[in-house]
């Protein structure tokens, strides 16, 4: 990447977390849910975190109303800059707890699976959270996991190695 390029990704990075944040504001505003909005650095990228006495709310069972929230406001985005962009919005530290909680989830899961040597499935989950699964037992040797079902009900399968 030439360095200009890489001026330039940064000056695009501000601009979505900036309009980003704008948005989450105005969302909250309407919404009447008393919270701030701070912008976090992860590996994944910037995360604008909300946090505050109604942030609960925010969640909704299972993350479903964090996940309807983050898809209207990158969807928001989107139309605004007149391009695609995407960023990530995490409630009071949600997303990056469930997260942890899956990866452990994997490994027990994998350490089931490979003394047992039957599969075994998890509960279905949103997109973000099978690539956590399938992430955390990528270069594990002696599990594969797949991705199985449709829709709501799509769930990962660990299974034993040598059988795919």
């Amino acid at each position: 990447m030439r360095e200009d390029e890489e001026g330039s990704d940064a000056v695009d990075d501000a601009e979505v977390t900036s309009v980003g944040q704008s948005i989450v504001n105005e969302l909250l505003k309407h919404m009447k849910v008393t919270a701030q909005v701070y912008l976090q650095d992860a590996p994944e990228g910037p995360v604008l975190e909300i946090e505050g006495e109604d942030s609960g709310l925010l969640i909704g069972r299972r993350g479903e109303t964090l996940q309807s929230l983050e898809y209207l406001v990158n969807f928001l985005l989107s139309r605004r800059l007149e391009r695609r962009a995407r960023i990530q919005i995490d409630v009071e530290g949600y997303k990056e707890r469930r997260y942890r909680s899956l990866r452990q989830i994997a490994q027990r899961t994998a350490e089931r699976v490979s003394r047992s040597g039957r599969p075994q499935g998890l509960n279905p989950m949103t997109p973000a959270e099978r690539r956590v699964v399938h992430m955390a037992l990528a270069n594990n040797a002696r599990v594969t996991t797949e991705s199985v079902g449709e829709g709501p009900d799509r769930k990962v399968i660990v299974n034993p190695r040598g059988r795919d």
